[in-house]
């Protein structure tokens, strides 16, 4: 990872701007609702924390694991889950939040399970949106940037479970 070149992409004052927009608008759709936060592991955590802190809304927290990505750059396209959720979804609002959405595999795949819990209302908000990589259409109710293509670290997202410590977005480049 040391000798992995990196570039700035998002900073942490864009960073912070973005996420409190984005509870502003969430907290204004689910006011007076049962909210419940799904984060997607590992890396939506640190966006989801600082998204939960910004709402002025309460909201109950539960997280599921999935993977397509292995040790790899690329989604293998197939989809495990380590951890699932622990809480009943019947008749409650519900709003997964992750971390990127790339292939559009892994978060189909997710809101075709989560319905199966039959919530009121299902939502997802990305952290960060690559839809020129899209494999599935998919598009997120709430997303925090865009990007071209390009592989990104920190704030959560990771490579081969480094560099999600460090606090801005950086782009990898070769």
């Amino acid at each position: 990872m040391k000798d992995m070149r990196r570039e700035v992409l998002y900073d942490r004052s864009q960073i912070a701007a973005r996420v409190k927009e984005l509870a502003r608008e969430i907290s204004d759709d689910y006011q007076g609702r049962d909210l419940i936060v799904i984060g997607v592991l590992k890396g939506a955590f640190i966006f989801m924390a600082d998204l939960i802190r910004a709402l002025s809304i309460p909201c109950r927290v539960d997280f599921i694991k999935v993977a397509s990505y292995g040790a790899g750059t690329e989604s293998s396209g197939r989809i495990k889950m380590t951890k699932d959720i622990e809480t009943e979804l019947t008749g409650r609002d519900v709003l997964i939040v992750e971390d990127i959405v790339d292939s559009g595999l892994t978060l189909s795949w997710l809101v075709d399970y989560l319905k199966k819990k039959n919530p009121c209302s299902l939502k997802v908000c990305a952290f960060l949106d690559k839809s020129s990589r899209r494999k599935v259409p998919f598009t997120a109710d709430y997303t925090g940037f865009t990007m071209d293509d390009g592989f990104v670290v920190g704030y959560g997202l990771d490579y081969n479970e480094q560099a999600r410590y460090l606090p801005e977005v950086y782009i990898v480049k070769q």
